[in-house]
């Protein structure tokens, strides 16, 4: 009976969310005080039984309930407790319950937390929100419903979790990424919103914008966690493959990120508004579409769920409804929109709009490298084409040039207008510097000369010391004058300087990796770089669900020594063979062993990597988010609700 009460939750969640988008929309319409405040409690109830259901969805994996269709396809006796809750969300119709119960949850926090925005205003927010639960939960029910039984008669064992999945990446990523996915409904909701009442001002600006840095964070740790785990996970060695379902998390990331900076400019200029609201539809638009592409069985990929082609239909009709009705709204209201904002040459509003129009135009060129191939099977009636890395590498890389390069004058510019002479008496120093020690940062590492590797670095230096200049005179040059700083401004820094140590781990790993793919037999050895690598032993162990050749690798040299311990693993319940790589993790650099194929002598073939700054990659990744963390913590937001606490108190006294 547990299956049936998830099931009857999620038509609940699927009915109180209906109600969620009709009742508190008719109240702010009419002026209905309780309409517009049944909103808190409906969000509270969507929450509540999308809880319910993905408890008892957790329950039927947990207790190997195979006459659930869902659980005997994805879980198995033999797995481990901890990867049946994640097989839970390991295929399509238990990762959409997750997509739905992160939504439900954004919408309860917008309602717990937003109580002391003007009631008209966050009841179509939470009013919007509802009619997009709605249509996650219709989905759910019509198209993928976890909860069917297999009937009549259950099979005994389960087909058990793709062992790609069964792995710690698998219960951290896919929850994160849904997170910030589905945070950017939250941002899209306050700019339907305001379309609706017109207030588009400052206002509007900083209400929406500590939810979307927060979604922003959660999807760049999110993107993060996935290139960690196709790293070490997949057995390639790379850290992004420009596949097609990575490039459906960083499209949104990108026009997220465009959108923290334009929501900057609105809240301090009020200018930018309508760019803005058409930021927070495309961000939003952009996570739909990559549900699409992810679920809609138009491509194959290693991340992509493999479903029935009609789902994507549902999905694309969802998208076209939320998508065109919101530019319906947007071109209706457009009038509304007015900024009236004098700014000019070098400024910070100019800058803000290079940045804006450079994020834009790579994710518009990510999309093209996306879709183009999907166009083109599709036109042709099933040709074959592929876009690469060479293409996308071609196209974003020099616009992340200029874009690295405007980030390091960011900083010193001045809103409406700043002077050339200010900005060259403020950064010649830190331009030079930078250049000389990028230049001369590979050779005092490696002894030799890589141009990629001194451009990369003088960029990223360019971008640290301008903003460890700017923050010292902010600070007037005392370490007591950073507690006068603002939380806003120290995450704008940190994200900056995070986004350099991304930055310098991609030139670095990019152009210094050294790899090879050696065939080796019990006793030799070979050498990688400065490393000298020997096979010792090749053993047969047990897991708990599978059966493992364990290499024993032993890496000497910079004196070290160590072993290394990478499998090649047959899963118990499909036979299904994985490669799990061995990683010795390190600052400055990452040894890598994957096993290959056993050789008819008794050898076997290793793939062997060394890779400098790789870690920095992800160590970058963390750090945008924390600053975006720390971008939300800032006073003035905690300052808003004081002020309307304060105002409803004085206003239950005088009655």
């Amino acid at each position: 009976m547990i299956p049936e009460l998830g099931h009857f939750a999620l038509i609940l969640v699927f009915t109180l969310s209906l109600m969620l988008g009709v009742i508190p929309l008719i109240g702010a319409a009419r002026g209905y005080q309780a309409w517009m405040r049944s909103a808190f409690t409906l969000a509270a109830g969507v929450a509540v039984f999308a809880l319910l259901a993905f408890g008892c969805l957790v329950y039927a994996f947990v207790t190997d309930d195979f006459s659930v269709r869902y659980t005997a396809t994805n879980s198995n006796s033999l797995l481990p407790i901890y990867y049946k809750v994640a097989a839970v969300w390991g295929a399509h119709e238990g990762s959409f319950l997750l997509w739905i119960l992160i939504a439900s949850l954004w919408t309860l926090a917008v309602a717990a937390f937003s109580r002391h925005l003007p009631l008209a205003m966050i009841s179509r927010v939470l009013a919007v929100m509802g009619w997009l639960a709605a249509g996650f939960a219709a989905f759910s029910l019509f198209t993928s419903n976890p909860f069917e039984r297999a009937l009549p008669i259950a099979p005994s064992e389960g087909s058990d979790l793709n062992p790609l999945l069964q792995d710690f990446g698998l219960t951290i990523h896919p929850p994160i990424l849904y997170t910030g996915y589905v945070g950017f409904s939250v941002a899209f909701a306050f700019a339907l919103a305001a379309l609706m009442t017109g207030r588009l001002d400052a206002a509007w600006a900083r209400w929406s914008r500590p939810w979307t840095n927060a979604a922003w964070a959660f999807l760049s740790v999110g993107i993060a966690l996935g290139s960690w785990w196709a790293y070490y996970e997949l057995g390639w060695g790379g850290w992004w493959f420009w596949d097609p379902v990575e490039n459906a998390s960083f499209m949104p990331w990108l026009m997220g990120t465009a959108l923290v900076h334009s929501l900057a400019v609105t809240e301090k200029r009020g200018a930018f508004k309508s760019w803005t609201v058409l930021l927070a539809i495309g961000a939003f638009s952009l996570s739909l579409l990559g549900a699409f592409i992810v679920r809609s069985g138009v491509l194959t990929s290693v991340h992509a769920f493999a479903v029935d082609p009609k789902r994507g239909l549902f999905i694309l009709a969802f998208l076209v409804i939320v998508v065109g009705g919101s530019l319906t709204l947007y071109a209706v209201r457009v009038p509304l929109i007015r900024s009236r904002v004098h700014f000019e040459g070098w400024s910070r509003e100019v800058l803000l709009l290079v940045n804006n129009v450079l994020l834009v135009v790579a994710m518009a060129c990510v999309l093209l490298g996306t879709l183009y191939p999907l166009a083109y099977e599709a036109i042709t009636n099933g040709g074959k084409i592929s876009v690469g890395p060479p293409y996308f590498n071609s196209v974003f890389i020099p616009l992340m040039v200029v874009l690295s390069l405007a980030l390091g004058v960011g900083p010193s510019t001045r809103w409406k207008r700043t002077s050339v002479e200010y900005l060259l008496r403020k950064l010649v120093a830190v331009f030079a510097a930078s250049v000389v020690i990028g230049v001369a940062l590979p050779l005092l590492i490696s002894g030799a000369f890589k141009w990629q590797i001194a451009v990369g670095s003088a960029i990223a230096l360019w971008i640290v010391g301008s903003h460890l200049q700017d923050l010292w005179q902010q600070s007037g040059g005392r370490l007591s004058g950073l507690r006068r700083l603002t939380a806003g401004y120290f995450g704008m820094t940190i994200a900056h300087i995070g986004f350099a140590v991304t930055l310098i781990g991609i030139v670095v790993t990019s152009h210094s990796s050294i790899e090879r793919d050696v065939r080796l037999t019990n006793g030799a050895s070979t050498q990688l770089g400065a490393l000298t690598f020997t096979l010792v032993a090749v053993d047969r162990v047990r897991g708990p669900n599978y059966i493992a050749d364990r290499g024993s690798v032993r890496i000497d040299g910079d004196g070290t020594s160590y072993v290394m311990f990478p499998e090649k693993r047959r899963y118990l319940s499909g036979g299904n063979v994985m490669t799990e790589a061995a990683i010795e993790p390190g600052v400055t650099r990452d040894v890598y062993v994957a096993m290959g194929e056993p050789l008819a002598d008794g050898g076997w073939t290793l793939r062997l990597h060394y890779k400098p700054l790789v870690r920095w990659v992800w160590v970058g990744a963390l750090l945008m988010a924390l600053g975006g963390v720390t971008a939300v913590a800032d006073a003035r937001y905690r300052r808003l609700r004081v002020r309307r606490d304060v105002a409803i108190r004085a206003a239950e006294s005088g009655a």
